[in-house]
């Protein structure tokens, strides 16, 4: 567990009752379960009462046990293994109810982004993107598929369009190795948080590029060198990464690059129909 939580703990050790003692040693061996409970249950867990553990919230200086659970999650979200992402995704819901759980934590993530997503950021990114001589993309592991979709559609409206798809970090700077103050990257990172992705951004942010951060929080690891921010909530704890609230904001991106430059893609659409039904790429299809 974080060392700042664990000092917070030791500080106010003795106003604590014996009860609040026991959620601090039970808190030391499964913080990482933890985070993701009710105060129900990990009271029932500790074998104290549900007030007991809201006080303690209250004693740790928090307001409640909702932000004391959330300054939790916060601190751990990028120490979890697989392997505890998977305890915990069994501990949160049973087989039978998967689908509506996960279709109802996805839905959740999207409210939140849309309150809480900096619109003059978005804009702004919109501009920066439209206006570079060439647009990198890059988004490691699990997040390399939808850096992948930006790119496929990025491709038909720009002509220089670089999707990064090594997973050798040698091999990534030499694809980045060329941009410029004039370019733009669009960074793409989620919890785990890739180094390979922090260390390409650091690169560009060297080479004076623009950068486009799309993550989590304003305190992940490539916003320090961000022109531009925007953050989609992603914050469930189960095995796969929940990226719909990204790929919602890469939706609105593709969309609002479209509508500013509507004309060329217009003549560009038309012309790749032509493409398509001369070379058969899509299947005819009638009922």
């Amino acid at each position: 567990m974080s060392i700042d939580i664990m000092k917070l703990f030791e500080s106010r050790s003795e106003k604590l009752s014996k009860g609040q003692k026991r959620i601090v040693e039970y808190l030391a061996e499964n913080y990482d379960k933890a985070a993701y409970m009710t105060a129900f249950v990990l009271a029932k867990e500790v074998g104290v009462s549900e007030s007991t553990v809201v006080r303690f919230a209250v004693e740790m200086g928090f307001e409640g046990y909702p932000k004391f659970q959330k300054a939790l999650r916060q601190i751990i979200r990028n120490k979890l293994t697989s392997v505890q992402r998977m305890g915990i995704t069994s501990t949160k819901m049973s087989e039978s109810d998967v689908l509506k759980k996960v279709l109802l934590e996805d839905s959740e993530k999207l409210k939140q982004t849309v309150e809480e997503i900096d619109t003059e950021a978005f804009l702004a990114a919109v501009e920066t993107i439209d206006k570079a001589d060439t647009i990198y993309i890059l988004g490691a592991r699990s997040c390399f598929s939808i850096a992948n979709f930006l790119g496929f559609y990025l491709n038909l409206i720009f002509p220089n369009v670089k999707v990064i798809s090594s997973n050798s970090a040698s091999e990534t700077f030499e694809q980045i190795y060329r941009i410029s103050e004039n370019d733009v990257m669009i960074a793409i990172s989620y919890p785990r948080y890739s180094r390979r992705t922090i260390n390409a951004v650091k690169y560009a942010a060297d080479k004076k590029s623009k950068i486009i951060a799309i993550t989590d929080i304003s305190t992940s690891p490539i916003t320090e060198n961000a022109s531009h921010v925007l953050c989609a909530r992603s914050d469930m704890s189960y095995f796969v990464d929940s990226l719909v609230a990204p790929l919602s904001i890469i939706n609105a991106l593709i969309v609002s690059l479209v509508m500013k430059r509507k004309d060329d893609v217009s003549k560009i659409f038309a012309d790749m129909e032509n493409i398509w039904d001369e070379y058969e790429v899509y299947e005819k299809y009638d009922k």
